[in-house]
Parts: C-alpha cells; sequence; structure tokens
C-alpha cells in the first residue's frame, strides 16, 4: 500500500535534497509552513489516500495503531534530524518540537479516504530583519514535490511578499506550488516585507475628528450659555421693550427674531423673554417664517413711528 511510501516522500522535501522523481501512487501529500512574524514555522503534513477494498482500510487501521508508537516517533527523529542540518548550514540557532500526527478516515462524495497528519514547530525557520523575512535558506538542497503534491507557505499578516522565486502557482490564502516540480538549492526563496503603518494619514484623521469635536464643544457651550437666564430687573426688562421697539420702527416695523438678539448683543433667552412681553400687550406680532421668527410692530405703533 502507499502508506509505506509517506516517508519516502517526506524525506524528499524534509531533508532539504533533491530526489528522483517518486513511483506513480494513488496519494497526494500537502505540505503546509506557516510562517510567524518571529520567523518560527508551524508545519502541517498532510497524506490522503484513497480506500477502497478491505486490504486498503485493514492497512490504514494497522498503520493507524502504529502511528503514536512507531510512526510519529519515525516522524520526530527524522525532523530533528533536518532543523540540526538546516541550523548547522545557515548557522542559526534552530529547533523542532511540539510533535503531533493523527490518522482519521475521512468519507467525501468520491469515496473514503484515509488521512494521515503530522505537525510540529520549527523555531527560527525564517530569517528575521528589522523590516522583512527572509524564507529559503533552510532548503539547503532544495525541494522536490511529487506528481499531485502540494507546497503551501503562509505569511503573517502585516506582511507583503516582496520577492517569490521561483513565483508560485496560485496565491490563495498563501503561496502555492503544485508538483511535479523540483526546486534549486535554497528554493523556494521568499522575501516578505513588513507593511509600515501609515501614520500621517491617521495623524491627519485624528486632527479632523479633534478639529471637528472642538468645534462642536465650543458651539454647545455658547449656545448653553446663551440659554442661560441672566439676572434682569423689571425696570431694565421695560427698557429693552422700549429699545425693540424703538429698533423695529427704525428697520421698517419688522425683524427676525435673531436679528434682534444680534443687535443688542444679549442670551437669547433675555431677548425672547422681552418680546412675550410685548406680544401680550399686543405692541408685536410674531410670524412663524420657517424655523425663524418674523417680528413685526402692529400698524399703529408703526404709524406712531412715523
Amino acid at each position: 500500500m502507499a502508506l509505506k511510501l509517506l516517508f519516502l516522500a517526506m524525506i524528499f522535501i524534509l531533508l532539504l535534497s533533491i530526489a528522483g522523481a517518486a513511483p506513480e501512487n494513488d496519494y497526494r501529500i500537502t505540505y503546509t509552513i506557516d510562517i510567524k512574524a518571529d520567523g518560527t514555522a508551524i508545519w502541517n503534513v498532510e497524506y490522503r489516500t484513497i480506500l477502497v477494498s478491505d486490504q486498503d482500510f485493514g492497512s490504514f487501521d494497522n498503520y493507524t495503531r502504529q502511528l503514536q508508537s512507531v510512526y510519529l516517533n519515525d516522524f520526530t527523529d527524522l525532523m530533528k534530524k533536518s532543523v540540526s542540518e538546516a541550523s548547522a548550514a545557515t548557522s542559526r540557532g534552530m529547533t523542532a518540537k511540539d510533535f503531533s500526527g493523527t490518522a482519521v478516515v475521512q468519507s467525501t462524495p468520491t469515496g473514503k479516504y484515509g488521512v494521515v497528519h503530522y505537525s510540529f514547530t520549527w523555531t527560527n525557520f525564517a530569517k528575521v530583519d528589522p523590516s522583512n523575512l527572509n524564507i529559503g535558506d533552510v532548503f539547503v538542497g532544495g525541494l522536490y514535490l511529487s506528481k499531485d503534491n502540494t507546497l503551501i507557505i503562509q505569511y503573517p499578516p502585516g506582511y507583503t511578499v516582496e520577492k517569490a522565486t521561483p513565483e508560485p502557482d496560485q496565491v490563495r490564502d498563501g503561496m502555492i506550488w503544485y508538483g511535479l516540480r523540483s526546486f534549486g538549492a535554497g528554493e523556494p526563496r521568499i522575501v516578505l516585507l513588513k507593511t509600515q503603518f501609515p501614520w500621517l494619514p491617521l495623524v491627519i484623521v485624528i486632527f479632523i475628528i479633534g478639529a471637528g469635536a472642538f468645534i462642536y464643544i465650543r458651539k454647545t457651550r455658547k449656545e448653553n450659555s446663551n440659554d442661560a437666564v441672566p439676572d434682569i430687573t423689571e425696570t431694565e426688562m421695560m427698557n429693552l421693550e422700549d429699545r425693540i421697539v424703538k429698533l423695529l420702527k427704525e428697520k421698517g416695523g419688522s425683524m427676525y427674531q435673531s436679528e434682534i438678539g444680534k443687535v443688542f448683543g444679549l442670551p437669547k433667552s433675555t431677548v425672547s423673554t422681552a418680546l412675550n412681553e410685548l406680544y401680550n400687550k399686543n405692541i408685536i406680532q410674531k410670524i412663524k417664517k420657517g424655523r425663524e421668527n418674523l417680528i413685526r410692530l402692529v400698524s399703529e405703533q408703526v404709524k406712531d413711528g412715523l
């Protein structure tokens, strides 16, 4: 069964060496390498083979029973050796840890598959610079992907791909290469550029928001100040009424209430109180004009002024 070829295929890529083409088998391997900002890589190796006959199911069941005691240990030893060789070649301290392995049978519309999944963490997998991540120097001897096998390299948020050699066959949730393919020494070689935070646009936005808030607060305070009722004596109120009548006569008998307040520079509440008194005495009329009041002297008051 093709399961016995799992580690042979993994040796091709995980020992970072170029190998000859693997025999045709009804299985597929997907290598997913998830790069973190600190250069750590989370490796996930998924091996999938279709299960048709009773012999296929029996062989997969036997593999599953030996996964933890045999095959996971083999995988761990293999990867630790690979990481050690890459560390020596790059002069960068590296470790391989957090190994795990699972095996399950999955049912799909196209049939049942045996799925084996291995994962581990590779520290210092990528070379970290202040502004970028460099990937590829650990692939000392290059890589080989058998037919129908897939390599996926994912990168962290906040980074963009500045260069990838060779170019990926597809970009979807990471850079994807499909087999049959042979990579050269140090490939795939990828440079990830750290995205600069857009400080200037942010400062401009904050300034605009702050200025708007300042204007709004100042306007609100001014309106509240105008609405406050100041202490004013009865004599002063009567004097204000006379001044309003005189102003209306000078202006031809009518003015908007807001204009009267501006002329005297008094709070809205004070002007409104004086106008209410004049209205109650039948000296003026209040005519609604949109959102404003048009204040108009009754005809007799206009004639007396003339």
